[in-house]
């Protein structure tokens, strides 16, 4: 059982193409409808990896404004409403799960280090499955009561960054035995008391700072908050999510630079440069009997692929000795037997629940650094809210919507804390691209890959199997993610003028900044005393943190320094005078189970940030017609859905 470990996800994925192919050939059959073909042949030869998202959707474009005017290949399969058939619900609420994947169960394993959980990978599965049950839960929450649209809901990096400079202070940095494998009882009591105080107040830190994103959403506040939070407060924060990892992601890939190497260049080749190559598979229907399709595994899965291929090289070379055996040579961490009967000693099935590590305590200084990362992901997904809305058809979601999402991104936290992920939850900026390329928009889809998440997060073995990966398999993954995700920042840019001098001085040392102030503050701790100790352990974490440093720096000087037409909000101010064409019958972001229905006809219901109301946007309810028999798939959303199609 200990060898067969590594092979445990092969048969997953096996079945998941089979599957995928058989729905592809399905789809062929001329029973099957014009949209249901449409949505396999997007499912089929969408790519689930961010690497490439950014590229088909140049593609895309440049073929919408080559076409014909009277083509529309942009024209949705499914709106928001609608309800494709089950089993194209399994394939692409999977094909979001596989998008996610990586992002999500990566955060416990960097985390895992600060918490001192190097050497005990079973804990560290527990903590995998926990936040994909977690985060299932929260899409669950966000797609029924929250902003209403499909987005997904995941773990954050945002709150990465600020919960390791935390664990790094003086009395959280971890016992020098934790560090040594031979020397770790991972059932001793003082082991277990280590790691979960350590938890527990991660845990409690950002459960009372998750309250700050209730308010501000619940409230009506983020409105206000985002007049001052521009592209050139959002660019720096998200780059140095990225780049402040650096040394986690090369001291990893460090372990063995041959494997890290191999297992990002096969990332690279497979998402960059044989994306658009199908492969030939065997297949059988009742009509083509048994034949070939064609079937792009390399766009589908570049990086699960990468990371498969690498990992059973390790296996190779691991049983034949060909990697050291002695933990003091180098490349010893890059073989698959040093955890291997994790798999083995996990459960069958877990259920993680609230408080399952302890009472939460707090940590003011804990507090504070999380606050800042939960302002810069709020900030993110108000962006995310307004792309999903266009690339599922629907019209800008109004003021309570947002509102509405924000406060449950919050409750999503809250849960996250008190469950004991050690992170957060915000929306996935990966999964709102998927959209445009699949031309799914369907909630529904988002909703199942929910229920999947849950799953997944309850078979405990699922959990296991990826705490396996040898570490330089896992770095070379971060060398690609982490640079994404920087670049991914940048991009920010794109709404601001980046011919001027404003633009190009603060963005530039905001990011300098950032990065020299905490690397001189790791060296020299000693140097910032206040003679209160709960101050300098507050001002300690936020200086620690690069993305405060970048952020505030940036917040500052964008909305300190002149030049309003400089600041890139002229894409924020078109969103907003959109929502005056939204017309007050428009049913999409109202509140289900007849909530809305009830509540709409009292009149103090205006006074709640969170509720629509039926006197709302009353005198613009003609603004937006359709008329009868037209397709409101085509960038349009039907303000009186047919019943049945409701979620």
């Amino acid at each position: 059982m200990d060898k067969l470990g590594p092979y445990l996800h092969i048969p997953l994925l096996l079945g998941l193409h089979l599957f995928i192919i058989k729905l592809y050939d399905v789809c062929k059959k001329p029973q099957v409808d014009k949209r249901a073909f449409t949505v396999c042949g997007s499912a089929l030869l969408c790519c689930t990896s961010p690497l490439q998202m950014d590229e088909d959707i140049k593609d895309g474009l440049k073929e919408m404004r080559e076409k014909p005017s009277g083509e529309d290949k942009s024209k949705l399969a499914y709106c928001v409403t609608d309800t494709p058939p089950w089993y194209l619900c399994i394939a692409l609420s999977i094909q979001h799960y596989l998008t996610s994947f990586g992002a999500i169960f990566s955060i416990p394993l960097i985390l895992s280090e600060s918490l001192c959980l190097q050497h005990d990978s079973l804990s560290q599965s527990r903590l995998i499955n926990t936040i994909f049950f977690v985060s299932g839960i929260c899409t669950m929450l966000q797609v029924t009561f929250g902003v209403r649209l499909p987005i997904l809901q995941g773990g954050t990096f945002s709150l990465l960054t600020p919960a390791m400079a935390m664990l790094s202070m003086p009395e959280w940095e971890c016992p020098a035995w934790t560090y040594n494998a031979s020397l770790v009882n991972v059932s001793s009591p003082v082991f277990i008391e280590v790691w979960q105080s350590r938890m527990r107040t991660l845990q409690g830190s950002i459960m009372v700072a998750s309250l700050l994103q209730i308010v501000a959403g619940f409230s009506g506040m983020i409105g206000f908050l985002m007049r001052f939070i521009g592209p050139l407060t959002i660019a720096p924060t998200i780059t140095l999510i990225g780049l402040s990892v650096y040394q986690t992601a090369g001291a990893k890939a460090g372990s063995h630079w041959g494997i890290s190497a191999m297992t990002t260049a096969l990332i690279i080749l497979f998402s960059q440069y044989l994306h658009r190559v199908p492969i030939p598979v065997p297949a059988y229907n009742k009509h083509r009997k048994l034949h070939f399709s064609k079937f792009h595994l390399f766009q589908m899965m570049p990086v699960l692929l990468g990371i498969s291929i690498s990992w059973l090289v390790c296996y190779l070379l691991t049983i034949y000795d060909v990697l050291p055996s002695n933990p003091a040579h180098y490349g010893h961490l890059a073989r698959t037997d040093l955890k291997g009967n994790v798999v083995s000693d996990a459960s069958w099935f877990t259920f993680p629940y609230p408080g399952q590590w302890g009472m939460p305590a707090v940590s003011l200084a804990g507090v504070f650094g999380i606050m800042a990362g939960i302002i810069c992901s709020m900030a993110e997904s108000v962006g995310d809210y307004h792309a999903c809305a266009k690339l599922s058809g629907a019209p800008p979601p109004p003021r309570h919507a947002i509102n509405r999402g924000i406060g449950v991104e919050g409750l999503g936290s809250l849960l996250a804390g008190a469950f004991g992920t050690g992170n957060g939850t915000t929306s996935f900026s990966e999964n709102v691209a998927v959209l445009g390329i699949t031309k799914v928009g369907s909630r529904v889809v988002i909703f199942t890959s929910g229920v999947f998440m849950v799953l997944m997060g309850i078979l405990g073995k699922i959990g296991a199997v990826f705490t396996t990966i040898p570490e330089p398999v896992v770095g070379g993954m971060f060398m690609i993610m982490f640079g994404v995700i920087s670049a991914a920042g940048v991009s920010n840019l794109q709404f601001t003028d980046m011919n001027s001098s404003r633009t190009i001085f603060i963005f530039g040392f905001s990011l300098f900044s950032a990065l020299v102030i905490p690397d001189w503050l790791k060296k020299y701790p000693e140097s910032l005393s206040t003679g209160i100790p709960v101050i300098d352990q507050v001002v300690t974490i936020l200086l620690s943190t690069h993305m405060f440093v970048g952020g505030f720096l940036g917040f500052f000087l964008d909305n300190t320094i002149p030049g309003e037409q400089e600041r890139g909000f002229v894409w924020e101010k078109e969103e907003h005078a959109e929502f005056s064409k939204t017309p007050a019958s428009d049913k999409l972001y109202d509140l289900p189970l007849g909530i809305t229905t009830f509540f709409s006809s009292y009149s103090w219901v205006r006074f709640i940030p969170f509720c629509p109301w039926e006197g709302e946007n009353s005198d613009e309810a003609s603004v937006v017609q359709h008329q009868p028999g037209e397709d409101l798939c085509d960038g349009a959303f039907d303000p009186n859905p047919p019943a049945n199609t409701k979620l």
